[in-house]
């Protein structure tokens, strides 16, 4: 006995939507990491110099191959705040 056509058109519309999902998830992480594919299983040092790139480039995927860096690169570091909070400072003011 045949299947109605019928019956398959719900499975087509899953299929095309699971697809579509799928395609816009890939298009997405393609933009977000600026064409680069993205990175897996990052330790504290890879972070780090995530964040150093951003600082001297402006994104966190951007490198630089001038060895100077750029005015202003050495006062924007998170370490001028912590030094300058004495709760991140552990300071004996704050006791907890």
């Amino acid at each position: 006995m045949p299947v109605p056509f019928e019956a398959l058109i719900p499975y087509g519309i899953m299929l095309v939507m699971f697809g579509a999902t799928g395609a816009g998830m890939s298009a997405f992480r393609n933009y977000n990491n600026e064409g680069k594919r993205a990175r897996r299983s990052l330790d504290t040092w890879d972070r780090v110099l995530m964040e150093r790139d951003a600082r001297l480039t402006g994104s966190l995927r951007g490198q630089r191959d001038d060895p100077k860096a750029p005015p202003g690169f050495e006062t924007n570091s998170i370490w001028k705040v912590r030094s300058t909070c004495p709760i991140l400072h552990g300071s004996p003011i704050y006791t907890g």
